[in-house]
C-alpha cells in the first residue's frame, strides 16, 4: 500500500503478482475469517458449556483446528492461483485494485474465463458465508444461553465477552459483504468503491486487533484512563 499510494510504483511482474495473490487473498481475508469463526466458537463453549471449557478446548483440539484452517486455505488459494496461469493477458493489464486481488486479475483476460470465476464465486461464498454463518448461529446460542440467566449481572459479565468479537466481525464483513458479492455479480461497481472496501477489510482488522482485545486488561485500561486524564488535566 505505501509503495502504492505514497511512491505511485504500481508495476509488478507477473509471477510476483499471483505470488502476492496468494499471500495476500491467504493471509488478509481468507485466514481472518476463519480465526473470527474460531474465537466465536472459543465465546460459545466459553458461555453455553462453561463446566466443559476445558474439555472441549484442550491444546490438541485448538491445534488441530488451526492446522485444517492453514491445510484448507493453503490447498484452495494455491489451486485458484495455480488455475490463473491458464489465462493470457493481451489487452489491458491495469488491475483495479492496490494488489493483486484474485477477480480484477482474471476479468482482464483475453481468453475464456469461466473457470476462474466460477472458482472465486464458489469460493467467495463458502469462505465468507461459511464463518459468517458460523458466527450468527453461535450469537443465536449464546444469546438464548445469557437471557436463560437469572441475574442481570452474570448477563451483561456474558455479554461484555463478546464485545470485541463482535467489532471485529462487524468492520470485517461489511466491507467485503458489499464488495465480493457485489464485485462478483454487479458488473458496474465503482473500481474505487472496490479498491476502499477491500482496504478496509484486509487492513483495518489486522491493525486494532491487538488494541481491541489488550482494553481487556486491567493493567493497560488503567494506564490508558490515566493517560487520559493526564493529557486532559494538562495546561
Amino acid at each position: 500500500m505505501i509503495k502504492t499510494f505514497l511512491f505511485k510504483a504500481n508495476f509488478i511482474p507477473f509471477n510476483l503478482c499471483l505470488l502476492q495473490m496468494l499471500c495476500t487473498t491467504m493471509l488478509c481475508i481468507s485466514l481472518e475469517s476463519y480465526a473470527l469463526a474460531i474465537l466465536a466458537y472459543d465465546r460459545l463453549i466459553a458461555i453455553c458449556f462453561p463446566l466443559r471449557y476445558n474439555s472441549f478446548n484442550t491444546l490438541p483440539i485448538m491445534l488441530c483446528i488451526v492446522v485444517l484452517t492453514w491445510v484448507y486455505n493453503l490447498g484452495r488459494l494455491a489451486y485458484s492461483t495455480v488455475i490463473m496461469t491458464r489465462l493470457s493477458f493481451c489487452n489491458s493489464v491495469r488491475v483495479f485494485s492496490y494488489f493483486c486481488d484474485y477477480a480484477p486479475v482474471f476479468r482482464l483476460a483475453c481468453n475464456d474465463y469461466t473457470l476462474q470465476a466460477s472458482v472465486a464465486s464458489a469460493f467467495s461464498m463458502v469462505n465468507l458465508m461459511g464463518p459468517f454463518t458460523f458466527i450468527i448461529l453461535s450469537y443465536v446460542s449464546i444469546l438464548i444461553t445469557v437471557f436463560r440467566m437469572k441475574s442481570v449481572s452474570s448477563r451483561m459479565k456474558a455479554l461484555a465477552t463478546c464485545i470485541e468479537h463482535l467489532v471485529l466481525v462487524a468492520i470485517f464483513y461489511l466491507p467485503l459483504f458489499s464488495i465480493f458479492l457485489m464485485g462478483l455479480y454487479v458488473r458496474s461497481i465503482d473500481p474505487d468503491q472496490r479498491v476502499l472496501s477491500l482496504s478496509l477489510a484486509s487492513c483495518i482488522p489486522p491493525c486494532i486487533n491487538s488494541i481491541v482485545y489488550s482494553l481487556k486488561t486491567k493493567e493497560i485500561k488503567t494506564r490508558a484512563l490515566a493517560l487520559v486524564h493526564r493529557v486532559k488535566s494538562s495546561p
